[in-house]
């Protein structure tokens, strides 16, 4: 039997496009969306904070169209927010619970018609974790498509104590995520990253070694070479010059320019299970932009500042203010 606190409403507000193109143009705040129903494997949260990726408006643009869910689509990826329905089948979680994560669990194949951008949203219990004590909604809800990207892509590369890793992009979301990993839960040797000048003293609190201005420094110039090198913004054909002659390279930016590999996200609630410690005893920290919190009805103006490229750690929206 599903369970619930209280009668939900029927409708409700959710930013949605019901054609591809900018965002600008094509998402609209709509107030009677139907509320959705969570089946027997999921949960109904409460989004009180979604955070949103490049991923989201690069899908909207129609880049995934040939495998994307029919329109209209709500976007959003990551949630956090308070479990009010409980589906038949679901066991791990119950109604008042602060859970929080990515709700697609694959990353662009058939991607749900209702994402996170909205005040309920319905997910499975398995791409969901408790969240964080310590962390608000807003710090929980930038964390989980980018940690468990940057998570597996280290686990793809066999990334492990004592190796090297350079970041191509250490302050974008993903970037800020791997640093911190690398250096902090796999115990990388020497963490490089690439960053803009302003940007610098921040990849080093995160961790970074070795804090590489690209606008004065070619970092595959370096004398030294990466046993990893990961690539976040779109610089693989450079990339490959960087990595030792055993190493991987990794991209999630297309197309990869051998030996280098491009992979999509498989969500998995149990990467954060894992990860929450580290959030909970401060050893990774949430990074978002400080003029990237937006509320619900700027949701338009978070993705332009989104799609500038030069967001600093997270962009999120905050749907209860």
């Amino acid at each position: 039997m599903a369970s619930s606190t209280a009668t939900l409403p029927s409708k409700m507000k959710a930013w949605s496009y019901s054609e591809y193109g900018k965002s600008s143009d094509v998402l609209k705040l709509h107030s009677d969306v139907v509320v959705p129903q969570p089946n027997d494997d999921q949960v109904l949260v409460k989004v009180v904070a979604a955070g949103i990726n490049p991923v989201d408006f690069k899908r909207m643009l129609g880049m995934f169209k040939q495998i994307d869910s029919p329109l209209p689509i709500i976007p959003g990826y990551d949630v956090a927010g308070v479990v009010l329905k409980v589906g038949s089948q679901a066991k791990k979680f119950k109604v008042g619970d602060e859970v929080y994560g990515d709700i697609n669990e694959n990353a662009v194949d058939h991607a749900k018609q209702i994402g996170t951008i909205a005040e309920y949203t319905a997910v499975e219990e398995k791409l969901l974790a408790l969240k964080p004590k310590n962390l608000s909604f807003v710090e929980a809800a930038g964390l989980p498509l980018a940690t468990e990207t940057a998570y597996e892509g280290l686990e793809r590369c066999q990334f492990s104590t004592g190796k090297s890793i350079l970041v191509l992009g250490g302050a974008g979301g993903v970037g800020t995520m791997l640093v911190q990993l690398a250096k902090h839960v796999y115990g990388a040797s020497k963490v490089a990253a690439t960053s803009s000048t302003s940007k610098l003293d921040l990849l080093k609190s995160l961790g970074a070694d070795l804090p590489i201005d690209y606008t004065k420094q070619n970092f595959e110039d370096l004398p030294e070479k990466f046993d990893v090198v990961y690539d976040s913004v779109g610089q693989c054909d450079r990339a490959v010059k960087a990595v030792k002659e055993d190493g991987r390279v990794a991209t999630i930016v297309g197309p990869p320019v051998p030996p280098a590999f491009i992979y999509f996200l498989t969500a998995n609630g149990a990467v954060l299970e894992k990860l929450n410690p580290f959030f909970e005893s401060g050893k990774i920290k949430p990074i978002i932009d400080p003029k990237g919190v937006f509320p619900f009805s700027q949701t338009r103006e978070a993705f332009a500042y989104l799609e500038t490229g030069r967001a600093t750690g997270k962009v999120v929206i905050s749907i209860i203010p």
